[in-house]
């Protein structure tokens, strides 16, 4: 069967064609079966095709019955032989078409070398008809068959080709409506396509295969031969043709999966707001066989809930972590022994209680085979030694116990499980906790590494990525942390790290390569490439699970390959092999497209898999670097790097391929501590005491190398101690260079030059001047000595992390800290709030240039991610956007634009990037460089809701000039059309803030307390109790309250006893209203509203608006109506009430332009923007002398809504919104513009 498309440079392969992690997927074996019938079925029809020409009809069923039955609709549309829509229904929008031809037809069917044919020219005049007259974006793929050939263009290319070809669409169109010579379909084919086809046919790529090359295989009865189906198989699959995501992409979780290890656990998610939290089952619903509650069981008495959870989660995280690596483990052994299941362990028959799971633990995988006990030698015969730390115990095992102390009890079956009885049906009943657990996991697939294969079981897999995933959620259970996708951290370290190899090899070799295609063709020593690529260091100072590493080693992996610098130990080259990364995975494929499998059996296939592993090992050794402050997150961080040299594990020869390469001891790569809390600065010079060091710089490096290189533990102990006692040394010579040390080094000195005896005796005043002056420095040094203790004591450093020595790989021969060539990652977003007031204290003297006292803790990140890099390294966050806008975040703003050389912002606005949180996001690239005054960053965005790859081609991109940003406090990100547009608003303009007040509405701090909708204060006297306006009541232009709404306002009244009714009512919350902050301070009264505002701000007319809205929303109150804390009051001052009047600010305020200018600063949350008090007042107000026009106008729409509130106003808004076109002088360039948005 042949795999080659030769007689087309851009025809590819079914194999070559598809999503390699796709490609990857084992397929069921029942959907191959049927696959096979459904086809062998379509080509036994071809003689009937040829006399009745009813070939599409045959296509339709076949793909219909085979991938689409249940889920799309195909048939006819229009004059389109097939269509695939997107949905079920007709409605839905189009995904595929498909022209069909008779396999007869030569003349009218592609044909590799002639692609100008009219079945192409077809495919254009009806992808033309979708997509412009159609506006349909949603096209994937075009299709033109003969039953026997197939041809797939993916539409990206006849977007490129063909949409974007302004002239072929102007032709087009004329067509379409009539303008041309010739109206039928013949003179747009021959005189219109074919001239386009003809133009780009050599460059378009395309996917060909006959069905007839694969009769064999569909007819014969061998099962092995059907791995040769599944390329073709796949690439008519929904998830090829409509591109649909697939099962383990590494974006999506493995619900399933999840929730039932959940419940063997112990624990159970809940919704908190817009978090996932995971947390302890509830009282009543717990299990005592699960192993959390097994756990808390054997732990000592502990009357801190919190505490005891913590400790005995860290203890089941960390058994489960073991778990399922050995899973994965099992799974790769039986698959590389081709089935074996001699080397299957992990089951009831090896391991019948947790006293033996622990013995394989710490007697079977932590010792060599040769050294370990018979009890263990025959059962385990197959599992290897692996020499990490995994398999050691732990810290907190050392302090509480190992898992051999649990009992192993029955655990109820869960609801939804995965398992099944002798009959196929869910099973149901109990389970011994380890006998569920080993069950529970295989009824999964973990043996996903490999070549192309079918399933034969009905298993779902679970591979690296979404164990990843599963690592993510358990390891957030406290703060609903959430996994950055797989699309995001790939993105995110290809464009970050390809840049940072580049000016790796610019600085070392005096290059000047603009990109890799440059570096590659400069490379002449292969050798030395790899040398030089091994030196970057690239660091995650919030490490998390360490999805980021995992993503950068894959690139790293993949630029090696590209460069051609991937060497196996003799030096030769892997020059057959190319990486590709694909869904956040590293696939190997052959010049045929071919997956690499390892087979221990073939030399050159050990050669392939040993240089992958032992590439993969210098990488996360050389490279690799994270910090976290969560030790759960650093040990799931370690596993998944350990999972990635698994994956490329591989039988060494001095066992005669019996035994598996051990791991390195990676883990003191990633580290825990506080990223952003350090006693001492990156930049202290320690060049002049370096002498006085017990160690040198290169002793530092060679331990930390020797230690990752260890293979028994008491070598691993040895260094272990030797490096603990060169941080020390480092540590004391740092902190004697810190400025409190050296101070009193030098009050030392002076104090015994004064103690010295004189050669003349000295006078009663200089004996005093003496002794007063020695007193004053012994004063001094016990100052020193109390702060530095207090320093050492000081709780807040107790989880502080030393970045000047804790990686002795950034730091030079001088001990300088050099720092890192990248710093990346997904900082934690804390709110100001979280933090504790040492905290804040400390983060405003460490951080001072950014910090603010509403600082998100991710701010700090910025800054500490920029003192970590070389220089002209590169740093790449993606982070909550809302800093683009955000008021506390000025000087943040300021910052970057003086410190730091932005290269690019990417902007998600609405998109919805964390699976299930409402943060919007963006991602913001970094160089630490000083920007000059010619510096520019591209700003690109996107106004899609939800995306499963960064396709910035397809985004709106501006260049940003940082002269233009660098002395604003708000950000401009627009073209110069744009900026010129609003700099016109600003000028001869006013601030709203200038001339009204803009206040926030009544924070009552306990609305049930206050507000009612029944008349519950009716008996109160009217000056206490006030129409209360909520955000739901606000519209553009009027007020729509509940009338029965009402708020009392108890800041008036002077004796709650005179009022026995409402006291009773207040009773009820006194406790919960006494524990407000301000009650406790002794600002306000107990009954008391928490933030009344100033009566008078509501009792007068003013403006009202929504605190959060998706267009300017203001609104006209005449009734002296209070109003919550989500809307903001708009007042005029006294001094301008003569020169603005309210109405004429309403209609400013609604129009499109000002919506427009707000919009160009306000702080997008979702689809909403915050109007609070300080960006509404930043509104730009231009004064008239003709109010009155403006004002005749507003009377009659507010006329027209209090008759009827949903009256269709929008004439007499367009009315306004021209008149204040022509007051800002807008021309009618800017106003299209303005209506654009």
């Amino acid at each position: 069967m042949s795999q080659t498309n030769e007689n087309n440079k851009n025809c590819l392969t079914p194999k070559k064609a598809l999503n390699k992690a796709y490609l990857k997927k084992k397929p069921l074996r029942n959907d191959i079966e049927l696959f096979k019938t459904n086809l062998k079925k379509l080509l036994g029809k071809i003689n009937e095709i040829e006399r009745e020409e009813n070939q599409k009809n045959h296509i339709r069923d076949f793909l219909r019955d085979t991938y689409y039955i249940d889920t799309n609709e195909i048939n006819t549309k229009d004059s389109i032989d097939l269509v695939i829509h997107l949905g079920t229904k007709a409605s839905d929008n189009v995904g595929v078409i498909i022209e069909a031809k008779r396999p007869s037809n030569k003349s009218e069917m592609i044909a590799k070398d002639e692609l100008n044919k009219k079945a192409m020219q077809e495919l254009v005049l009806y992808y033309l008809r979708e997509r412009i007259i159609g506006k349909n974006l949603d096209i994937k793929n075009l299709v033109a068959t003969n039953i026997n050939e197939w041809y797939i263009f993916d539409a990206i290319h006849f977007e490129k080709y063909f949409a974007n070809n302004k002239e072929l669409v102007r032709q087009f169109i004329d067509f379409q409506e009539g303008r041309m010579s010739g109206t039928d379909t013949s003179f747009f084919y021959n005189n219109i396509a074919s001239k386009y086809i003809d133009e780009i046919k050599n460059d378009i790529g395309f996917v060909f295969f006959n069905i007839q090359e694969y009769f064999d295989v569909l007819n014969n009865n061998s099962i092995k031969d059907d791995t040769s189906l599944i390329a073709l198989y796949k690439i008519l699959s929904p998830e090829h043709l409509l591109k649909l995501p697939f099962e383990n992409d590494s974006n999506s979780l493995n619900k399933n999966f999840y929730s039932e290890l959940l419940h063997i656990i112990g624990l159970e998610e809940v919704k908190d707001g817009s978090k996932r939290l995971i947390q302890r089952k509830k009282d009543g619903s717990r299990n005592g066989g699960s192993l959390l509650e097994s756990t808390i069981f054997q732990m000592d008495e502990d009357s801190n809930e919190d505490r005891l959870f913590d400790n005995s989660l860290e203890l089941v995280i960390t058994w489960i972590n073991r778990i399922l690596f050995l899973k994965l483990l099992e799974a790769q052994q039986i698959k590389y022994q081709k089935g074996n299941h001699d080397y299957a362990f992990l089951n009831k028959n090896k391991i019948s209680g947790f006293d033996e799971l622990n013995n394989l633990f710490f007697k079977v995988l932590a010792v060599k085979p040769e050294n370990r006990h018979q009890y263990v030698k025959g059962t385990f015969a197959y599992v290897p030694y692996l020499n990490s730390s995994l398999f050691e115990k732990s810290e907190i095992e050392t302090k509480y116990f190992p898992i051999s102390q649990l009992t192993d009890i029955k655990l109820p079956i869960y609801s939804a499980s995965v398992l099944k009885d002798n009959a196929g049906k869910k099973s149901t009943g109990e389970l011994s906790t380890l006998e569920y657990l080993f069950e529970f996991l295989n009824a999964y697939d973990f043996s996903s590494e490999g070549a192309e294969e079918v399933q034969e079981n009905n298993k779902t897999l679970i591979n690296a990525s979404v164990l990843g995933l599963i690592f993510e959620k358990l390891n957030g259970y406290k703060d609903g942390s959430f996994f950055t996708p797989g699309f995001i951290t790939m993105y995110m370290c290809k464009e970050t790290i390809q840049k940072a190899v580049v000016q790796k090899f610019n600085e070392i070799k005096q290059w000047n390569c603009k990109d890799l295609v440059d570096l590659h063709n400069k490379i002449e020593d292969r050798v030395e490439a790899n040398s030089i690529t091994n030196s970057l260091h690239v660091c995650d100072p919030a490490v998390g699970s360490g999805h980021f590493l995992v993503s950068a080693l894959n690139e790293i992996l993949s630029v090696k390959s590209y460069l051609g610098i991937l060497l196996d130990k003799k030096g030769k080259r892997l020059k057959d092999y190319t990486i590709v990364l694909e869904n956040d995975e590293v696939i190997i494929t052959d010049e045929d497209g071919s997956i690499f499998s390892y087979n221990p059996n073939s030399a050159e296939s050990r050669r392939i898999q040993e240089t992958l592993f032992n590439e993969k090992r210098t990488i996360i050794e050389n490279c690799l670097f994270g910090v976290d402050i969560n030790p759960n997150s650093v040990k799931i961080c370690r596993l998944r790097l350990w999972i990635e040299l698994l994956k490329s594990a591989y039988y060494t020869e001095d066992s005669n391929y019996t035994q598996l390469e051990t791991l390195p001891n990676i883990d003191i790569n990633i580290k825990c501590g506080n990223s952003l809390i350090s006693r001492f600065n990156t930049n202290i010079d320690i060049k002049p005491e370096l002498k006085k060091l017990r160690y040198t710089v290169q002793q530092y490096k060679d331990a930390v190398l020797k230690y990752k290189n260890a293979t028994s533990k008491g070598e691993k102990q040895e260094l272990e101690t030797l490096i603990q006692n060169i941080k020390n040394n480092f540590r004391s010579e740092v902190e004697n260079n810190d400025k409190e040390f050296k101070e009193k080094k030098k009050l030392m000195i002076e104090l015994d030059i004064l103690g010295q005896g004189e050669l003349f005796e000295l006078s009663e005043k200089e004996l005093a001047i003496r002794e007063k002056r020695r007193n004053e420095i012994d004063e001094r040094i016990r100052s020193i000595d109390i702060a530095i203790e207090e320093i050492r004591s000081n709780k807040i450093f107790e989880h502080s992390f030393e970045w000047r020595f804790e990686f002795p790989e950034v730091l030079n021969d001088d001990g300088d800290f050099v720092g890192f060539d990248v710093v990346i990652g997904n900082p934690p977003y804390l709110n100001f709030k979280m933090y504790s007031h040492d905290e804040k204290t400390l983060f405003s003297y460490a951080y001072n240039e950014i910090f603010d006292g509403k600082a998100d803790i991710y701010y700090f990140f910025f800054a500490k991610g920029m003192s970590l890099l070389k220089s002209f390294g590169k740093l790449c966050f993606i982070t909550s956007r809302y800093w683009l806008e955000a008021e506390f975040a000025v000087r943040l703003r300021k910052y970057f634009s003086n410190k730091a050389t932005i290269q690019n912002i990417i902007d998600f606005k609405n998109v919805t990037i964390f699976d299930g949180i409402g943060i919007k996001a963006l991602i913001i690239s970094i160089e630490n460089n000083e920007p000059s005054d010619q510096s520019f960053f591209s700003y690109k965005f996107t106004d899609e809701k939800r995306i499963n790859i960064v396709d910035i081609l397809h985004y709106d991109n501006i260049v940003i000039f940082n002269n233009n940003i660098r002395a604003t406090s708000k950000w401009l990100l627009g073209d110069s059309i744009k900026i010129s547009l609003i700099n016109k608003i600003k000028n001869n303009s006013v601030s709203l803030e200038s001339i009204a007040f803009c206040t926030q509405g009544i924070v009552t701090g306990l609305d049930k307390a206050f507000i009612t909708e029944t008349n519950e204060f009716i008996a109160l006297p009217d000056r206490f109790v006030k129409t209360f306006i909520k955000v739901g009541d606000v519209f553009q232009y009027i007020i729509r309250p509940v009338k029965q709404r009402k708020l009392v306002y108890t800041n008036s009244i002077k004796d709650l006893n005179s009022y026995p009714d409402l006291l009773n009512r207040l009773q009820v919350f006194k406790n919960k209203l006494s524990g407000r902050r301000e009650v406790k301070n002794g600002k306000i009264r107990w009954f008391d509203l928490q933030w009344a505002r100033n009566p008078e701000t509501f009792e007068q007319e003013k403006i009202v608006c929504r605190y959060k809205a998706s267009v300017n929303t203001f609104a006209l109150d005449i009734n002296g109506s209070y109003s919550s804390a989500d809307t903001t009051i708009i007042t005029i001052k006294k001094g301008h009430a003569d020169q603005f009047q309210l109405k004429y600010l309403l209609a400013l305020l609604n129009s499109k332009l000002l919506d427009y200018f707000f919009k160009s600063y306000g702080k997008l949350m979702d689809y909403r923007f915050e109007y609070y008090p300080g960006p509404v007042g930043n509104i730009k107000i231009k004064y008239s002398d003709s109010q009155e026009k403006f004002i005749f106008i507003i009377d009659k729409i507010l006329e027209k809504k209090s008759i009827d509130a949903n009256f269709d106003t929008s004439d007499l808004e367009n009315q306004i919104n021209n008149l204040v076109y022509e007051l800002y002088n807008i021309t009618a360039e800017e106003i299209e513009i303005v209506e654009k948005g």
